[in-house]
């Protein structure tokens, strides 16, 4: 701060104070990366687990769906990259993996606001009452839910939207009002988006591209 190291934390600085970066800590910075993978159901997303495969392993050169001008992966990239959230075997669709703690800290911070949205097939009637306790009224392990945005979108399939992710959370809670979950597809992230990606694939964050 205006040339001076700063080694004290929880600084307040004043909006007419020069910052700067130093230059060994912008190079770990610059040197992150955070990858987006469309998971297929089989894979854990967290670490190994006895006889289950995690799906970092399919972060590898012949995998990567790149587009004109993007970086291509090196097996360096691979260092300090972890899964930032979680995505259960049986589940599939987009998962983050990051060696950026920023990101990390945005997304499974228990403050973060970012949403998670979700293609849900489900077997079962639903009633109007129960949909509405979809969206507020339950609770987990003794525990309320934060409010979620459930709706049909046609009629063996819903959409969710939630704020958190507790390990399992879609399948406890449609067990709760008597549903079975058939299917389930994580298509968002924020302002991240799923898209086109093929299953089995990765791709970087975009400059410019945030969740």
């Amino acid at each position: 701060m205006d040339g001076k190291p700063i080694r004290e934390t929880g600084l307040k600085v004043l909006a007419n104070r020069k910052i700067e970066l130093d230059a060994q800590a912008r190079a770990v910075q610059e040197s992150a990366v955070t990858i987006i993978l469309n998971k297929p159901v089989g894979y854990v997303s967290g670490s190994p687990e006895p006889g289950k495969t995690p799906a970092v392993n399919l972060i590898r050169a012949e995998t990567q769906a790149a587009s004109p001008g993007e970086p291509r992966f090196h097996p360096r990239m691979l260092r300090k990259l972890a899964p930032a959230g979680r995505l259960d075997i049986d589940s599939r669709g987009l998962i983050v993996f990051t060696s950026d703690g920023r990101v990390a800290r945005a997304l499974v911070a228990a403050d973060s606001r970012i949403e998670k949205e979700y293609l849900v097939r489900v077997e079962g009637p639903l009633t109007e009452h129960d949909l509405q306790r979809l969206r507020h009224g339950l609770e987990l392990d003794g525990r309320p839910l934060k409010p979620a945005k459930v709706e049909w979108i046609n009629r063996d399939q819903l959409r969710f939207v939630l704020i958190e992710g507790h390990k399992r959370q879609i399948r406890k809670m449609a067990e709760i009002v008597r549903l079975k979950v058939v299917g389930l597809k994580r298509v968002r992230i924020g302002r991240v988006v799923l898209g086109g990606l093929p299953e089995g694939r990765w791709r970087f964050l975009r400059p410019g591209e945030s969740f």
